[in-house]
């Protein structure tokens, strides 16, 4: 059935200014991106394929360019569209980090690196400098490992803090397994830097692990 033969009040757009993006299934959202189809497919069937080619919202967003450009449906112009609009998003999370706001909301701060970290497919271990405002000086990705774990070395996280001038800091790594539990060897190392730090009168206010869906606190958690 063709989008406009639908019941107005059905209809994905309408569905969307009506009762807001909540109400909306991904395949609504992405037809609502789309707004046509191609020949032979309207527009929900082809959001609903292109959802399972990629295997959902997070695999189309996160596609290379020449995997959007060979898929059918989308050329050229909606796959810049698509990087567009993940841009603008990842621009949107940062922008209150970047005029130097406080990071005094655990959740914002959580969003703001899952935008980050959260595509990768290795494990990335981060650090956020913080000046005695706890206002962000700067977002830095120090370590980079295998799948399995990154290697932290706390003596060139205490050279970078100092460089910085920073007050505090907030650690942060990504769990490619999707899976944001913090393990035995997280809480290791979280204590040596904590340790580390110390002797220099730098705060640790937290260490967040990014998983797929959730960002787990170790601040929250008591764990610091």
């Amino acid at each position: 059935m063709k989008l406009q033969d639908w019941p107005v009040q059905e209809r994905p757009r309408e569905k969307l200014l009506a009762r807001g993006a909540g109400a909306l299934s991904d395949a609504e959202l992405l037809a609502v991106f789309l707004s046509t189809g191609t020949r032979g497919r309207p527009v929900m069937q082809l959001a609903r394929d292109l959802l399972q080619e990629f295997g959902g919202v997070r695999g189309l967003l996160e596609a290379d360019t020449a995997t959007l450009l060979a898929a059918p449906g989308l050329g050229l112009a909606r796959s810049a569209q698509l990087r567009a609009a993940v841009a603008l998003t990842e621009r949107c999370l940062q922008a209150g980090f970047e005029r130097g706001d406080p990071m005094t909301d655990p959740a914002a701060t959580g969003r703001f690196l899952k935008s980050k970290l959260r595509g990768y497919a290795r494990e990335v271990f981060a650090c956020l400098y913080l000046d005695n405002q706890h206002r962000l000086i700067r977002y830095e990705e120090l370590f980079f490992g295998t799948i399995d774990g990154a290697s932290v070395h706390p003596r060139e996280v205490v050279k970078r803090v100092l460089f910085f001038n920073a007050a505090a800091v907030i650690f942060a790594h990504n769990h490619p397994s999707g899976i944001a539990e913090p393990s035995q060897a997280d809480q290791r190392i979280t204590d040596r830097l904590k340790s580390a730090l110390l002797l220099v009168d730098v705060r640790v206010l937290d260490h967040m692990v990014v998983g797929d869906q959730q960002v787990v606190s170790f601040a929250a958690r008591g764990l610091l």
